[in-house]
């Protein structure tokens, strides 16, 4: 940790000293005055902090730091409690993610890439558990360290890289690039074993990507992590599939996108931009899976154990593109097909940083705060649009505003009609994605046993305002 502080140190004073290595008053000291009429070119802003290790710059190191704050009214789903006290509503101020990067090409085939920080951050620091001691200090974790062999010189044929990562399989946003997401959040589902069988979506894998011509792919060899090191209680067997308490058993999967046109950033290891604001011409076509064999288990009947492979896949298309290069002006779309098997009747409510820490006897379990039938076994339709406006529409230096819409509708075999996740929203972008304000409303099902099936018995809303930061 002393190391990295001096690093860090080390590298912000460079980039201090860098800019103000010549200032006016030694200029003014070192050589005589010049009459002209012309006026000062401004200095260019830098936007990074960056080291070069040689004189090109094609090899470098570079950090980057993120902070998204949320401000959220929820309204509760019934049978909620906060701190042993029911609720019908919460307010709450969070940190959905506090994230730094460390990476850099070190030599013209060498690439490393480290991400720490921490998720979901509010004040019940992740987690609430009444029988036992809370630390709220020790939320903070290593996300990805991988080290990546670039097989070609200058060229993205193939790059291999083994270590903690969030290369996956499945869709673009199974490995979403958060400083730049479109919308308030991503389409969590996606990561379709989170913090399950994973660390925040990242697996011991050893993996192969890169890019030929206008085809984009990803595989990867995954050593998941067992249910019993989530930290959470463990399921209990029944007739509804759970993850298996039992073996253990390679995970596979891979990720593929034809680029029509632009091509996307092929630099971190499986990172997906979710926005370009209308920088580049994007249009993908988009597939992925990932499979395991004998990852879940159910008991039908009794003493009757079967266990059962997952097989996830998914087909999508990606549009992100300028419509207007004179104004600013862009979209951005998405529309995916998910089939999603996690074995007979499996079902998982979730709920981003949910305010709840509890729920009153009665009630449907992990059904507490804003959580819905996020994972299920069964199909999802995601779709997502967004419209950016002209750019400086409040003036030179103000920044533009990009609303949006988007909405997971599902069918899960466990839950009795269709369900439907919708959010609207609109992005005030002061500085692009380093610095932007986000307003989102969403509109969630909430349910009520029906046998063994779960049957929807109202609707709650949830209103966020997020503070993003990032450089």
């Amino acid at each position: 940790m002393k190391r990295l502080l001096l690093f860090l140190s080390t590298l912000i004073t460079s980039q201090v000293m860098a800019q103000q290595s010549i200032s006016p008053t030694d200029t003014l000291r070192s050589q005589p005055p010049v009459l002209t009429s012309s006026a000062p070119r401004p200095t260019a802003e830098k936007n990074e902090l960056k080291v070069n290790l040689n004189e090109s710059g094609s090899h470098f190191f570079k950090v980057t730091f993120l902070n998204q704050t949320w401000l959220r009214f929820n309204e509760s789903n019934p049978g909620t409690t906060v701190i042993s006290e029911p609720k019908t509503s919460t307010f709450d101020i969070g940190l959905r993610r506090t994230r730094m990067q460390l990476f850099g090409q070190l030599s013209d085939h060498v690439f490393l890439y480290m991400q720490f920080g921490l998720n979901n951050f509010n004040y019940l620091n992740g987690g609430f558990n009444p029988t036992a001691s809370s630390n709220r200090k020790i939320h903070a974790f290593f996300h990805d360290a991988v080290g990546e062999y670039l097989v070609w010189k200058n060229k993205d044929y193939l790059k291999i890289g083994a270590g903690l990562t969030i290369v996956n399989g499945l869709s673009r946003f199974s490995a979403p690039g958060v400083s730049s997401i479109m919308s308030l959040d991503v389409p969590v589902f996606a990561q379709a074993t989170v913090d399950q069988t994973d660390q925040f979506s990242r697996k011991l894998s050893l993996y192969a990507r890169g890019q030929i011509g206008h085809l984009d792919y990803r595989i990867a060899l995954s050593d998941p992590f067992p249910i019993q090191t989530s930290g959470a209680a463990l399921p209990a067997y029944g007739p509804n599939a759970i993850y298996a308490l039992k073996g253990h058993q390679k995970q596979f999967q891979g990720f593929f996108m034809w680029q029509f046109f632009d091509k996307e950033s092929n630099q971190t290891p499986g990172y997906n931009t979710g926005t370009y604001l209308g920088t580049k011409k994007i249009f993908n076509l988009e597939a992925g899976f990932i499979t395991q064999k004998n990852a879940m288990v159910s008991v039908p009947t009794a003493g009757d154990t079967t266990y059962q492979d997952m097989n996830l896949w998914s087909v999508a298309t990606f549009l992100d593109m300028p419509l207007n290069k004179a104004k600013g002006t862009a979209v951005n779309a998405y529309l995916g097909y998910f089939h999603t098997n996690y074995g007979t009747n499996y079902l998982r409510f979730n709920g981003s940083m949910n305010p709840a820490s509890g729920l009153l006897s009665g009630y449907p379990a992990g059904t507490q705060g804003n959580a819905f039938p996020m994972f299920g076994t069964g199909n999802v339709v995601y779709t997502q649009f967004g419209y950016l406006l002209r750019r400086d529409l409040f003036g030179p230096g103000n920044g533009t505003l990009m609303p949006y819409a988007h909405a997971q509708i599902a069918n899960y075999q466990r839950i009795t009609q269709t369900l439907g996740v919708y959010n609207i929203g609109i992005n005030y972008l002061i500085k692009g994605h380093n610095a932007k304000l986000t307003l989102d409303y969403q509109n969630r099902p909430y349910y009520q046993a029906s046998g063994n099936q779960l049957a929807p018995a109202g609707r709650r809303g949830q209103v966020t305002l997020q503070y993003q930061v990032f450089i």
